[in-house]
Order: structure tokens, then C-alpha cells, then sequence
């Protein structure tokens, strides 16, 4: 296999994450970077050519784009990526509304050669893992029903400058991190056809929301109950960087499985 071309797009905390795994991929390797931040551009000690957007960046000679960029931008920049027929990864949320994924789910259609994937790393947790071979082996029977909490003390990485900016953002504890627990309950269950929902700003007061609570139903008739909040520290939730508590009910067993924890 011939080593892949890659570009990043954001350059900030989660981009930095993202070229040191591309560093360590044999079959991957950085070539060029844009970043707001860069005064110009030009080329960096190690070779990596830089820009100050991503349209500059988008004429280098790639072949896979990681898009780590604030949500207001990441459609627009995946949609040009997919137009340039490059690879694309993007961190979640694909969007900051549904307009702007149905936009995405338009392009990467007409690019059907060009790989589309999103950072919905709790799918890969060795317990999440774990608990889907459980489900596919069939020895417990079907889900009846799953509940999933998710709880933070405070904003990702306290970036009180976009996060809870509704323009910038698009939602808050729902969008940012709620979504994985949605993105697993769809793994373990499949498609929600019925949902029921309660979202406020009650605690900190921004303009997205710190607490979200949703009930929702699969056309199975599997329940998923959904808790998320984004509170201060001395209220009662599960916080963990690694992993957040799902307890499934399984059908044709009288007794449930114990949550299982992240192997240390």
C-alpha cells in the first residue's frame, strides 16, 4: 500500500491529537496544515507546508483531509473536501442543524468513490466492543431497552469563546457530547423512529443547552432513555473521559449484565 497524503484541516488541540495518530500510521503521512492562527504561509521545520484557510490548503496534493474545525465550518469544509474526491474525516458534530447534514449526505453521494467517517470513537472502547459481541452472539436475547447517561463538570476544554455560542456551536451538551451516547444506542439498537425530548440552559445560562433528557423508540419497539448534562462539579452524574454508563436490559434473560467498565 502506497502511504497516503494527508492534510488538516484546524490545527488546535483536537488537529494536534489527529497528526500525532497520523504520525504513528505507517501508511499515513502529513504534508500540509491550515490553521487561523498561522501568520501566512509557508513550510514548517519538519517539511509540512502551511496555510491560514483550507482552500489554500485543498491544493496541495492529498489524499485524505481530517477536518478538526470549530462546528460552524466543519459541513462547508467536508462538502469541499468531498468535491476535491479526497478521503474525509471530520470530527463530530457533522453539522450545527439538519440542513447542513442533509447537505453533507447530498455531496458524499455524488463522490461515492471518496470515504466519509466521523470521530464516533466510543464505538472502538474495548466495552462497548465487548458488549456488542455479547449482543451479536445472541446468548442474552434482544435489547428491550437501554439508558444512557453522560455527564460533564464543565465546558470541553473550557472554550467558552465558540461553545456556548448558539451561531458558532449550534447546541451544547446534546450536540457535543450527547451525541455519542445517541451514536451508540443507534449502534446497539438501530434507528429511532419516535423521539420525545426536553432540552434547557437552566444552569449555566448560554445560549445552548447544558441539560438534555430524551426518551426514544426504535420501530422494534426498543425504549432508549437519555440523560446529558453539563454541571458544576458537585452534582451527582458519570463523568469519565473514556467512558459513559449504558445498561441494557436483554430479552430471554432474567437477569441483566453488568455495565462493563473500560479495561486500565
Amino acid at each position: 500500500m502506497s502511504t497516503l497524503r494527508v492534510g488538516i484541516a484546524g490545527l488546535g488541540i483536537v488537529g494536534k491529537r489527529r497528526k500525532d495518530c497520523v504520525d504513528r500510521h505507517p501508511d499515513l503521512r502529513v504534508v500540509a496544515v491550515c490553521d487561523r492562527n498561522f501568520q501566512g504561509e509557508g513550510t514548517l521545520r519538519d517539511g509540512i507546508r502551511y496555510f491560514q484557510n483550507y482552500r489554500r490548503l485543498l491544493t496541495e496534493d492529498l489524499d485524505v483531509l481530517f477536518v478538526c474545525l470549530t462546528n460552524d465550518v466543519v459541513a462547508e469544509v467536508t462538502i469541499a473536501g468531498l468535491e476535491t474526491d479526497l478521503h474525509v474525516f471530520c470530527e463530530k458534530p457533522p453539522g450545527r442543524n439538519v440542513e447542513e447534514i442533509l447537505r453533507v449526505i447530498f455531496h458524499g453521494g455524488q463522490h461515492p468513490a471518496s470515504k466519509l467517517m466521523y470521530g464516533f470513537n466510543h464505538r472502538y472502547h474495548e466495552s462497548v466492543q465487548d458488549a456488542l459481541k455479547i449482543l451479536q452472539s445472541d446468548e442474552l436475547g434482544g435489547v428491550i431497552n437501554m439508558r444512557a447517561m453522560y455527564g460533564k463538570a464543565k465546558l470541553t476544554f473550557n472554550q467558552l469563546d465558540w461553545r456556548t455560542k448558539r451561531e458558532i456551536a449550534g447546541g451544547g451538551v446534546l450536540l457535543d457530547q450527547g451525541i455519542h451516547m445517541v451514536d451508540l444506542m443507534r449502534l446497539f439498537a438501530g434507528d429511532f423512529t419516535e423521539v420525545h425530548s426536553f432540552v434547557s440552559n437552566s444552569h449555566w445560562g448560554y445560549a445552548v443547552e447544558d441539560n438534555a433528557y430524551a426518551i426514544m423508540r426504535t420501530a422494534d419497539g426498543v425504549v432508549g432513555c437519555s440523560i446529558l448534562q453539563l454541571h458544576s462539579g458537585d452534582t451527582a452524574f458519570i463523568s469519565t473521559s473514556t467512558w459513559s454508563e449504558v445498561v441494557s436490559s436483554w430479552l430471554g434473560s432474567s437477569r441483566a449484565p453488568r455495565a462493563m467498565a473500560p479495561r486500565r
